[in-house]
């Protein structure tokens, strides 16, 4: 299963959305990667949301490229919130509940 999932540092306010077949262990990875371009600015990472998206890579990149087009903070604003329902496009992600703190 893959997931989409969405990020926040509170440094740099800043949101990042990636996809993985694990988002915990890759929150990890952003945390203790210094080198990245992006993430590895800021060590406060934390998982905001993460979605069920489908059973491969394709549909979960598909779906962050998507997100990522928009370039819209209050989409991600929107997504992270644990009421919003997705519709259109994004109608196919399925929120995972236990988001792991």
């Amino acid at each position: 299963m893959f997931y989409i999932y969405i990020i926040y540092s509170v440094a740099s306010d800043r949101f990042y959305v990636g996809h993985s077949q694990d988002p915990w262990h890759r929150l990890e990875q952003h945390l203790s990667n210094r080198k990245d371009k992006y993430t590895g600015r800021n060590s406060d990472w934390e998982l905001r949301a993460v979605f069920k998206v489908g059973a491969t890579r394709g549909e979960a990149d598909k779906l962050e490229k998507y997100i990522k087009r928009q370039k819209s903070r209050r989409l991600i604003e929107l997504l992270v919130k644990k009421d919003f329902v997705p519709e259109g496009k994004l109608a196919q992600l399925v929120r995972v509940p236990h988001v792991r703190d």
